[in-house]
């Protein structure tokens, strides 16, 4: 029996001179956009926001946000220093504020982007994919015990940190009770909507002044807290790079491994398939919806909620492991591609440039710096003896003193660290309800 001849495909023709050139130019690239697209994108907006005709929808938004955040990004990583402190994700986080702030944005760009009403939504699906994706690939038999672990040192840091800005307000001449209530708790609230707002609203009821009054006090503690805590981690990532004994690179436990080492490479099927990778990101937004209801239920935080889901699943191990590592993609895909986006659109957004600047008092800096600081110094002194990476559990205790889900964000990025987002957020969402309402219940007896 004569075997069949397979017609052999046509040769492509060699590329022309002039597509050879444009294609090693697409090759160049700000960001993750080639360098034509990129150009050819700003050029449109430009126009439009020329016109007047740049409309406030989700894929407008997702044009300029790309534009800005990725060229801070590609500038962050090329300026000398800066880049090895995390200037990616600096300049991300900072100049978006500053230029809103002093008019340097056009008007016809800063409305629509001051109009959109998605940024938070938009953070929290991020947080989602970031969270369940990251502990679908991490090591169940040492998961949990990472999560008890961190307690001792997010504990010890917060008493050591307290005590440590109370002696440096007192070194300045500061007021005891300022110091406290509002410089020092305000750092360890847990952000802005969990922590800086129920934290004006119990001041305000204690001490029956207005909760607006309260919120200008404690708000730009938050802020310059989470920045510095955000700065402090980028110098740690240079740490953790000069002397690599001292990091896990993203594993918090010494005998931690990734589940899925080759970063959600598909083990069983080469193939991508995007029916999963969707259903993947469906089984995130899930979760959180899980966590929304949680929250209706018992009051814990929606990203609390949605973490202690995942975590169950993951531990009895309900879910098949080619299911899991869909999740581990989409997480993968999640902190490279739209990392820089999301701190760059809530900079714009939620971060008052006049708030951060008005904080930078030398007393005020020296008290935030040294309270940060010591919490951060805590996590890295305690990890050896509770066998952890210092420059890891440093990094988590610096969540400590996020700006809620957004400084987690970019504390984390900083330090190239976004797999310990899960941990990042038990600090930040735990410990600054804790905080929260031990500070209530102190100003109220003894105010």
């Amino acid at each position: 029996m004569s075997t069949p001849v397979v017609p052999t495909p046509p040769a492509e023709s060699a590329p022309s001179p002039w597509a050879s050139r444009f294609w090693r130019l697409m090759e160049l690239k700000i960001g993750i956009i080639p360098v034509p697209i990129y150009f050819l994108l700003l050029a449109v907006v430009s126009y439009l926001a020329a016109t007047g005709k740049l409309t406030i929808d989700i894929s407008s938004t997702i044009a300029v946000v790309a534009l800005g955040a990725y060229a801070l990004a590609e500038l962050g990583d090329r300026i000398p220093f800066i880049k090895r402190i995390g200037g990616a994700a600096i300049l991300c986080a900072v100049l978006p504020s500053f230029l809103i702030h002093y008019h340097l944005i056009p008007a016809s760009i800063a409305k629509p982007l001051n109009e959109f009403t998605g940024i938070v939504a938009l953070l929290y699906l991020y947080i989602a994919c970031i969270i369940v994706g990251s502990i679908m690939g991490m090591d169940r038999s040492s998961l949990i015990r990472c999560f008890l672990k961190i307690v001792i040192p997010t504990g010890l840091g917060t008493v050591f940190a307290v005590a440590a800005g109370m002696l440096v307000g007192w070194a300045f001449g500061q007021d005891p009770r300022h110091v406290f209530f509002y410089v020092i708790i305000p750092i360890l609230s847990g952000g802005i909507g969990e922590g800086a707002i129920p934290l004006s609203i119990g001041y305000a009821d204690v001490l029956h002044t207005t909760p607006a009054a309260a919120y200008a006090m404690v708000l730009p503690p938050v802020i310059v807290g989470s920045l510095i805590a955000m700065i402090l981690t980028g110098f740690l990532n240079v740490i953790g790079r000069r002397f690599p004994h001292l990091t896990g690179n993203g594993r918090l436990e010494r005998n931690m491994r990734e589940e899925f080492p080759e970063h959600g490479a598909q083990v069983s099927n080469p193939s991508l398939d995007l029916r999963s990778i969707g259903a993947a990101i469906i089984f995130a937004v899930t979760l959180y919806i899980i966590g929304v209801a949680g929250k209706e239920l018992c009051g814990l935080p929606a990203p609390i909620g949605m973490l202690v889901a995942a975590v169950l699943l993951k531990l009895f191990r309900v879910l098949p492991a080619k299911f899991q590592q869909d999740s581990h993609l989409v997480y993968r895909f999640t902190a490279v591609v739209v990392t820089y986006p999301m701190v760059f659109i809530n900079s714009l957004g939620i971060t008052p440039w006049d708030k951060l600047v008005a904080a930078f008092t030398v007393a005020n800096f020296a008290i935030m710096f040294t309270t940060v600081a010591t919490m951060m110094g805590t996590g890295f002194v305690v990890a050896r003896w509770i066998n952890m990476y210092p420059v890891e559990l440093a990094i988590v205790n610096a969540c400590r003193c996020a700006r809620g889900g957004s400084g987690t964000v970019t504390i984390l990025e900083t330090g190239k660290r976004m797999e310990l987002m899960p941990f990042g957020q038990v600090a930040v969402r735990i410990g600054g309800a804790i905080t929260v309402t031990a500070a209530i219940i102190a100003l109220a007896r003894f105010h």
